[in-house]
C-alpha cells in the first residue's frame, strides 16, 4: 500500500495553515525528510515550494524524473539540478518566502539570496513541519509496526541461533544482525549498529569494534531497520556465561527505570516528567552520575526526531506520538546496561512495538 496523494495534500494543508502565523506567503522545503513527508518523493535530490493558498510545486534532477512521476502524482515537477534555486527563481514578488533555517547552510542561503528577486524576502522558519510530524497518521503507525517487527524478529533469530557468543567479534555480530534484517526486507539500517561488549558496554555509542567477546561480558546491542521510509530503534543487553553481582544489580535498576518510564508515557504527561520517571529510579539507586543521556526520543521518518524525553524536554505527550524509553547505566571500566523499547502513545497504556523479553538473558 503506497501513501496516497490525499494524505500528502492533507499534510501540505496543515503546513499552509501554519504559514499565516509565521507571516510568510510561501515555504521552500529542502530537507529531504520533509520533502518526502509533504510529497512522497524519496530521491536524494529534491525540493518543494508551497504557497499558503495550497498551490505547490516539486523539483528534482533528470536522474529522478521517472521516480518522481511514480511517487508524486499531484504536483507539477520542475527539472533542475539545484532544485531550491530553480523553484525560488520562479517566485514573483512581493513575497515573503520561508526557508528551513535548521537545514540550510550559510553557503546555501547565499545562493538562495542570489536567486530570489528583489521583492522576495527570505524568512527563516524553524520547527513548523516538525510540529506537524509529531502525531503520526494511521499509515505511518502501520509502517512503524512493520519495521519494528522486522528488526526485532531478526534479533530474536540471532539470539536463537547462538549469534551472540564467546569468541565472536563485535563487528561479526553487527554484520550478522544487519544481514538478517536485510533478508527480512530492510532497505538499510536506521543507524550504525552498536555491539558493545565487556568494558565497551560502558560507552553508550561505542559502535562495533574488533573486540572478541568473553565469558562474563555484558553485551549491549542497539539496532534498527529502515524500510519504506520508516525506522525502528531497539536496545537489549545480555550477559555471556554467568552474570556477576554487578551485572545483576545494574540490570535490575535499569529495568525498573525502563518500566517506570514506559508507565509514565501517557497523553498529557510532560516530557520532562517522563524523563524523571526513569531518572529518579537510577538516582535513588546511587547510579545517577552514570545515566548520561536522555530517556527517549520520537521516531518515524527519522530515527531520532521530536519529541524528546529529557531533563530539558518541553511539551507534553499526545496520542499517536512516538517515544523510545531507553535509560542506561554506564560505569567506566566495569560495563553498562541499556534497555530500549519503542512506544506509540495511546489514550491508555502505550503500545509497545518492541516484542522482546526484557528479563536478563544469560547466554551460554
Amino acid at each position: 500500500m503506497a501513501l496516497s496523494d490525499t494524505r500528502f495534500a492533507t499534510r501540505r494543508r496543515a503546513l499552509a495553515a501554519k504559514l499565516a502565523g509565521q507571516r510568510v506567503d510561501m515555504m521552500l522545503v529542502t530537507h529531504l525528510t520533509h520533502v518526502r513527508y509533504l510529497s512522497g518523493f524519496s530521491g536524494s535530490n529534491g525540493s518543494v515550494i508551497l504557497s499558503k493558498d495550497l498551490t505547490a510545486r516539486a523539483s528534482t534532477d533528470g536522474r529522478y524524473l521517472t521516480q518522481i512521476a511514480e511517487e508524486v502524482r499531484d504536483l507539477e515537477c520542475l527539472e533542475a539540478r539545484d532544485t531550491a534555486v530553480a523553484l525560488l527563481r520562479e517566485v514573483t514578488g512581493p513575497r515573503r518566502v520561508g526557508f528551513e533555517a535548521d537545514y540550510v547552510s550559510y553557503a546555501q542561503l547565499e545562493k538562495l539570496k542570489e536567486a530570489a528577486g528583489e521583492d522576495v524576502a527570505l524568512v527563516p522558519i524553524s520547527g513548523v513541519i516538525e510540529g506537524i510530524r509529531l502525531r503520526k497518521d494511521p499509515l505511518e503507525l502501520l509502517r512503524l509496526r512493520e519495521v519494528a517487527e522486522l528488526a526485532n524478529s531478526a534479533f530474536a533469530e540471532l539470539i536463537a541461533d547462538g549469534g551472540i557468543a564467546v569468541g565472536r567479534r563485535e563487528y561479526e555480530i553487527a554484520a550478522d544482525l544487519e544481514y538478517r534484517m536485510r533478508m527480512k526486507g530492510a532497505e538499510r539500517t536506521s543507524f550504525d549498529t552498536i555491539v558493545a561488549s565487556g568494558p565497551n558496554s560502558a560507552k553508550p555509542h561505542h559502535g562495533a569494534g574488533d573486540r572478541v567477546l568473553e565469558r562474563g561480558d555484558l553485551v549491549t546491542v542497539d539496532f534498527g531497520a529502515h524500510a519504506k521510509g520508516f525506522n525502528s530503534d531497539t536496545t537489549r543487553t545480555v550477559v555471556l556465561g554467568e552474570a556477576s553481582e554487578f551485572a545483576k544489580e545494574i540490570y535490575g535498576v535499569v529495568l525498573e527505570a525502563q518500566l517506570a518510564g514506559c508507565a509514565a508515557a501517557t497523553p498529557g504527561t510532560a516530557l520532562v516528567d517522563v524523563d524523571w520517571a526513569s531518572r529518579e529510579v537510577i538516582e535513588k539507586a546511587g547510579y545517577g552520575e552514570y545515566f548520561v543521556h536522555s530517556t527517549g526520543h520520537g521516531f518515524g521518518l527519522d530515527v531520532h526526531e521530536a519529541p524528546s524525553a529529557a531533563r530539558t524536554g518541553t511539551g507534553v505527550l499526545q496520542e499517536n506520538m512516538t517515544l523510545t524509553i531507553e535509560p542506561g547505566i554506564y560505569v567506566p571500566g566495569k560495563g553498562g546496561v541499556r534497555i530500549e523499547d519503542s512506544l506509540i502513545i495511546t489514550n491508555g497504556v502505550p503500545e509497545n512495538l518492541t516484542k522482546l523479553d526484557k528479563r536478563l538473558l544469560v547466554l551460554d
